[in-house]
């Protein structure tokens, strides 16, 4: 009886229902994505349909790092603001290099905008793949992800009581990573020492051929086309008279992202270090 008394009262009253706060509205935010480190997390933690775009780059075999066929499930923007308004998101991931006045008309355009920087190590890649998973609305897909990367690193380990491997990696145009990026710390995690951030290299700093001739290392990762003009050195006969090193490919693509990139790049560099 109180229950119909009540619906009654709020009959004559003309009571509407609560307007429900927009975090509760929408529990899982529709998302463009213009950052690839980000295309590859979402790809993952999202729900269906909610990641409207992911960047054009990671549909370029020579900038992803996703799987060519998961990005192509996508659809493709490159950055402007005019296509990312058309779609209507609710929320913009892009790098902290977003133009300012894209930046500025998305917000206008009622869009949220969220920058992410790229992870330096493991360690950050983990807080950004649960910052991305909660605002996409659900923290669990990225808790199950960064378990599925501790997993490989896992296996990926080399037995403690082995001394790190020295090692170099040599990518296109004769640059090689240093300090402060993501391949020291997966290096460090499989067996290796990257002997250039030892030597004080920073990032995309050249690595001429002579230096590496007159202090070998024990490992060569070659991480670029060797076919490509500008790649001869990597390549270079003279590299032959290096006999105690051992030259072994590497995918570029995954040197430049955390997430789900991690699992693909421990699983190669323990591969290398197995088969020594």
């Amino acid at each position: 009886m109180r229950l119909t008394a009540a619906l009654l009262a709020c009959l004559a009253g003309g009571c509407a229902p609560a307007t429900p706060a927009p975090e509760a509205a929408r529990v899982h935010p529709t998302i463009v994505s213009l950052n690839p480190c980000s295309d590859a997390v979402l790809a993952e933690v999202a729900a269906p349909g909610q990641l409207l775009a992911i960047s054009h780059y990671s549909q370029d075999a020579a900038s992803s790092s996703m799987d060519l066929e998961k990005a192509n499930e996508f659809r493709a923007v490159s950055g402007s603001a005019e296509e990312v308004l058309a779609l209507r998101p609710d929320v913009l991931v892009a790098d902290p290099f977003l133009a300012p006045a894209t930046r500025s008309a998305l917000e206008k355009g009622g869009v949220r905008v969220v920058s992410l920087p790229i992870a330096r190590n493991v360690d950050e890649s983990r807080v950004q793949v649960l910052k991305l998973a909660r605002l996409a609305g659900d923290e669990n897909p990225g808790v199950l992800l960064n378990a599925h990367i501790d997993a490989a690193l896992a296996r990926a380990a080399a037995p403690k009581a082995n001394a790190p491997i020295p090692a170099v990696v040599w990518q296109a145009g004769g640059i090689g990573p240093g300090r402060d990026t993501w391949v020291p710390d997966l290096l460090a995690r499989t067996g290796f020492i990257l002997t250039s951030a030892a030597r004080g290299m920073g990032q995309a700093d050249h690595l001429p051929l002579e230096a590496l001739l007159a202090d070998p290392p024990d490992v060569l990762f070659i991480a670029a086309d060797t076919r490509a003009r500008e790649n001869r050195a990597l390549a270079h006969p003279a590299l032959d008279v290096m006999a105690g090193t051992r030259r072994a490919s590497f995918d570029a693509s995954l040197l430049w992202c955390g997430g789900p990139t991690i699992v693909r790049a421990v699983e190669r560099l323990a591969e290398v270090r197995r088969s020594r």
